[in-house]
């Protein structure tokens, strides 16, 4: 099969609703229940309090200010039922060479469909003999509301942004639901950041204790991440809560930069005006902003993993100690970017993986594909470039498969 039909295949075969799906005789997909224990974090929540250091917050206060009740964007985010309990997709190969490892597969911003991941995950098990967890982000995919995909809905409130902001730019029903609830809240980034980050600790733990065979026991887990999912893949590698990243690889593709080196823009991710907000916040004023809000300071200075949540935020800020913990782990991170990857460029990777003077020996390897791309589509579906598109996955899985199994440098 090449690229396209595999996608095609996948596609009309995976589906939530079956507890295992035979594809072919090399890979199966498992379906599992997850349920997240780290909702409470989340704004709104009733009890804001820090387990791990006994603090209570009671100077938060949840309110949208937004008006779309109706297309469900004005919620209380840790009620979110679909956030908290969510179907996790495992492709397992039929010959595993080994069961002490496998691979979290973490997807890009604004996503609300696995579709496009589908052939990567099972080529990934295919070829490395893993199994491969498609690990969802919060808020995205299936743990996001089905109003937030809505089309008719979304167009409407797409159609509202636009009137009310003459100069926005990239709106559109695939990306408004995001844009509105960031622009409202732009830590909302940071919450469901830490969120993911805690749901991953969870289900590694959880596969310790056989919560979700065919993962065993003691299994050490990699990462193969895009976009978005790199950020956060990163956050994880340089914490290691528990030990469990120590020898994990993280193989990066179209990812790997701090966030403020994302230009972020467009009709599938976000639009201008959130952009600016969440830089504004984010960014520019986040020193000033964490004067009044304590929960956030208290997760940002006092816990290891806001450490690093911040570290990755901004290029700058603390850019020694970052680039000390790429040193660290230089030899368990491949990147494979793109030359004309216009959301997160490749310079920007460059910068972040082998540091600012480019002399860590993090591997990065910059690509041009042979056809038309873009970040959102690095595989293309036309039928014109067929041939090139299935050349270039399989060169990149060739790689990224290389390095998981060990059989490169």
């Amino acid at each position: 099969m090449d690229y396209l039909e595999l996608y095609s295949l996948l596609k009309n075969k995976v589906s939530a609703n079956v507890m295992e799906i035979e594809i072919d005789s090399e890979v199966s997909v498992h379906n599992h229940l997850f349920q997240s224990e780290n909702c409470e974090i989340l704004q709104g929540h009733s009890h804001l309090r820090c387990k791990e250091h006994q603090l209570e917050f009671c100077d938060e206060i949840f309110h949208n200010a937004l008006k779309h009740a109706e297309e469900e964007l004005d919620v209380i985010d840790s009620e979110v039922n679909e956030n908290k309990r969510f179907v996790i997709h495992i492709f397992v190969p039929k010959h595993q060479k080994s069961n002490t490892d496998a691979i979290l597969l973490m997807h890009g911003f604004n996503e609300k469909s696995w579709v496009k991941y589908f052939p990567w995950a099972y080529q990934l098990a295919k070829q490395t003999h893993q199994c491969v967890v498609l690990f969802p982000i919060a808020f995205h995919m299936n743990r996001a509301l089905p109003a937030w995909s809505n089309k008719r809905l979304m167009h409407v409130i797409s159609q509202e942004r636009q009137q009310e902001f003459p100069d926005l730019l990239s709106s559109s029903f695939s990306n408004v639901a995001i844009s509105t609830r960031l622009q409202a809240k732009p830590q909302r980034l940071i919450w469901s950041g830490l969120q993911t980050y805690y749901d991953v600790v969870q289900f590694v733990r959880q596969c310790h204790e056989e919560f979700f065979p065919p993962i065993a026991p003691g299994t050490q887990f990699h990462f193969f991440t895009y976009s978005i999912g790199t950020f956060l893949a990163e956050i994880v590698k340089i914490t290691n809560p528990q030990g469990y990243f120590t020898n994990a690889k993280l193989c990066a593709f179209c990812g790997g930069a701090t966030f403020n080196r994302l230009t972020p823009v467009s009709r599938t991710i976000i639009d201008s005006e959130a952009n600016l907000a969440m830089y504004s916040y984010l960014i520019e004023h986040l020193e000033s902003h964490l004067l009044h809000e304590k929960r956030l300071r208290h997760f940002l200075e006092e816990h290891p993993e806001g450490q690093s949540f911040r570290m990755m935020l901004n290029f700058k800020y603390n850019r020694l100690k970052r680039e000390a913990l790429f040193q660290q782990y230089s030899k368990d991170i491949f990147a494979i970017v793109l030359e004309n990857d216009c959301v997160i460029p490749s310079y920007d990777v460059v910068s972040t993986l082998k540091g600012a003077s480019h002399t860590i020996p993090t591997r990065v390897t910059i690509a041009d594909f042979d056809y038309p791309y873009t970040h959102e589509t690095p595989f293309s579906l036309n039928e014109s470039f067929r041939e090139k598109v299935d050349a270039s996955f399989r060169w990149t899985f060739d790689q990224f498969s290389s390095f998981l199994t060990g059989q490169t440098d």
